[in-house]
Formats: structure tokens, C-alpha cells, sequence
């Protein structure tokens, strides 16, 4: 089948946890035979601060890992859909695309499109900014994937689109995966800072059992603040800055834990969503303590597959308590990356996804069938 995906950002992924599933879905799909087009814009505001920063080298740096992703860069006045949309199969368009392209793409399946036509959203807006995402015109969409058993419902309860299923964000584990690396260092935290909130949260799941256990510390992300990277310091630990996604498995590998810190939204009104940093720790079969998540969907079993703990003061202890037990580490480690290979790769997600595609097609198929028996 033909897949045109319609991304925010392919090559960069700064401030853009979404570009490492959204690269795994990509290269399964050409893995099994599917011809597939990217297209993102020129100037997606995550690309343009990428080079804003750090100049058109990670760019390049992507190309040369992932040749096999073939992008197209756009212009959003001068985008070509109907050659875009030539002998496509599949659409899928992320929910940081601009609305009067995700409108557009609806517009042309109500006119006839034989194509299947997805919104995809992996963010928390429809709760935190619901106005935005209400505002977004899916009619003509199939439905929307939902990275979420909770945002699905939040679709379905209001109505912003015919039909949604809970399609949960994976690893790719051709690229995620145990290094054997030798040590140097404790704790390596990966992530973006954010709003006070966030600094609240980090500076008690983070920051100060890093100073009060005197760990060799790393943290990587953007949109650090002076004040953040003062606090840094201050517990004792390195800022590292901007990490490119697919360096992330070799950082994991050079020391001994991480740590999950999920946003308050993840906490309180979306529970059962566990972002893209979980499945990539998990992955890389690095032991994994996590500030307070309710796995409300199963997806993981919390003590077997990382620790959970409720509080600074239980993060502490649970750090302290791992670091000095290598057995209990390794099984950690070795169970939570077992449940990553048995149930959330990005190959199950596609997986899904061509389930669901064989069910919206299935009618149009047993229709056919029907005419073409009243015809003989």
C-alpha cells in the first residue's frame, strides 16, 4: 500500500518527543513492503529552532541514518495535495500540523478521496487547550488515533470526530536497544524543563535526590531557563543540553538508572498515558523509577517492570536502594524490556494500524463482492 504521512517533523527532533515513533512507524512500514511519503513543512517550528541552535548539521546527521525515509519539505501556499494524494492508500496527519492543511485533506476525501484519512494526536491539548483542538475541521476524516485511551474518549464524548481508537506511542527497537557501554556516571535524566509546575516536579523527583545522594548526574533537554540550569548545578549534576533522539539509547547505556518525571497533565487528567521516554528507557533495558502514574489501561506491571514511587522523599530512598543492588537492577532492566518486546513496538503498532485499516475497508470490500454477484 501507498502511505502519504503528513508530519509536524521527520528530521528534527527538538522539543518533538514524537519523532521517534513517528520514524518507527515509518521504517516498519517500508520494512514490510509499503511505499511510503513524509511530508513536513519548511518551516515547522521545531525544525527552525533546531537550526536556529545547533545549524543545518543535524539534519544532515538525519538523512545519513535514516536514507530510507523519503520527506518531502513543503511550503503550506504552494503544497501540490493532489499530487501529494496521487494512488494514495493511507493518510496520517499529526496534530501539530497547521489547520488549514488538516481541513484540506478532509475537503478532498469528502470529495471522493478512495484514500483512508487519520488525525493523529499525541498531545495533551485536548484537555489542556481543548478550544484548539475543537477548532480543528475533521469532517472527512476516517477518525483519529489517539495516543490514549482517554483522549479517545474525549473525541468520541464531544464529537470532534467520527470515530477514534486509542493508539498508544512504542519503541523502535531496531534502534532502542542495550549497548555495552562502561559506566561513567549514576543517573542520566532525559527530558525538557517547562512551566513552574515543572519545576516543582523536577527539582522533588530529581534534582534533590541527585544532591542528597551525591549522584554523577546528566540531564539533556531544551527550553532550560537560566534559574533551571543554575538548580542543575547547584544539586551537583551536569546540564548537557539538546540530545539527538537517536543518541539517546548510547546516553542510557552509560550509566546505571533513569527516571520517569511524567507531566502533571499525564498525572491528573490523562492517567493510562505513558509518553515516548518511558517505552525508550524501558527499551534500552536501563532500570526506570517513576514519579506518580496511574497505569490506568495495564499497559505495564509497576514493581516488575520499574519501580513507581510517591513522593522526593521515595524517589530517594528507591535510588539509593537500587543503585546499591545490581541483581535487582538487572531484573528490572531485563523484565521491563521484555514487556516493551512483547506488546509495545512500534511493529505492534503498525500492527494495529493496518487492523484498523482492514476494518473500514472491509464493508467497501463486501460491498463490491455483493454487487458483482447481483451482476452475474
Amino acid at each position: 500500500m501507498r502511505f502519504a504521512l503528513f508530519y509536524h517533523s521527520i528530521a528534527s527532533d527538538w522539543n518533538h518527543g514524537n519523532a521517534h515513533f513517528l520514524r518507527g512507524v515509518v521504517r516498519d512500514l517500508l520494512r514490510r513492503g509499503h511505499e511510503v511519503r513524509v511530508y513536513e513543512p519548511k518551516d515547522g517550528w521545531s525544525r527552525a529552532n533546531l537550526i536556529a541552535g545547533h545549524g543545518t548539521a543535524p539534519i544532515a546527521a538525519f538523512e545519513s541514518l535514516f536514507p530510507e525515509i523519503v520527506r518531502h519539505e513543503y511550503a503550506l501556499a504552494t503544497l501540490d495535495l493532489d499530487a501529494a494524494l496521487d494512488g494514495v492508500d493511507i493518510v496520517l496527519v499529526h496534530e501539530w500540523n497547521e489547520p488549514e492543511l488538516v481541513a484540506a485533506l478532509g475537503r478532498r476525501r469528502k470529495r471522493g478521496g478512495r484514500f483512508l484519512l487519520f488525525f493523529h494526536d499525541t498531545h495533551h491539548r485536548s484537555v489542556t487547550a481543548p478550544e484548539t483542538m475543537a477548532a480543528f475541521d475533521l469532517d472527512g476524516y476516517d477518525g483519529v488515533l489517539a495516543f490514549g485511551e482517554v483522549i479517545r474518549e474525549i473525541y468520541v464524548r464531544h464529537g470532534w470526530a467520527r470515530s477514534a481508537w486509542t493508539w498508544h506511542e512504542a519503541a523502535d527497537i531496531s534502534l532502542f536497544r542495550p549497548m555495552p557501554r562502561e559506566k561513567r556516571g549514576d543517573l542520566v535524566w532525559i527530558g525538557n524543563w517547562g512551566d513552574g509546575e515543572r519545576t516543582a516536579e523536577l527539582r522533588d523527583f530529581l534534582l534533590s535526590p541527585v544532591e542528597r545522594l551525591r549522584l554523577r548526574a546528566e540531564i539533556y533537554g531544551v527550553r532550560y531557563p537560566d534559574d533551571a540550569i543554575a538548580a542543575i548545578a547547584g544539586a551537583g549534576a551536569d546540564y548537557r543540553g539538546w540530545l539527538p533522539n537517536y543518541a539517546v539509547p548510547e546516553a542510557f547505556a552509560q550509566f546505571r538508572v533513569t527516571v520517569h518525571v511524567p507531566r502533571r497533565p499525564y498525572v491528573e487528567a490523562l492517567p493510562g498515558i505513558p509518553t515516548i521516554r518511558l517505552f525508550e528507557a524501558l527499551a534500552c533495558g536501563i532500570p526506570l523509577i517513576c514519579a506518580p502514574w496511574r497505569d490506568s489501561e495495564g499497559l505495564f506491571t509497576p514493581g516488575s517492570d520499574f519501580l513507581l514511587v510517591d513522593s522526593g522523599e521515595d524517589m530517594t530512598r528507591a535510588l539509593r536502594d537500587l543503585l546499591n543492588d545490581d541483581l535487582r537492577a538487572a531484573a528490572l532492566a531485563r523484565q521491563g524490556r521484555e514487556t516493551i518486546l512483547r506488546h509495545h513496538t512500534c511493529t505492534h503498532r503498525v500492527d494495529e494500524l493496518l487492523a484498523i485499516c482492514a476494518a473500514l475497508r472491509e464493508p467497501a470490500v463486501q460491498a463490491n463482492e455483493q454487487l458483482l454477484v447481483g451482476e452475474t
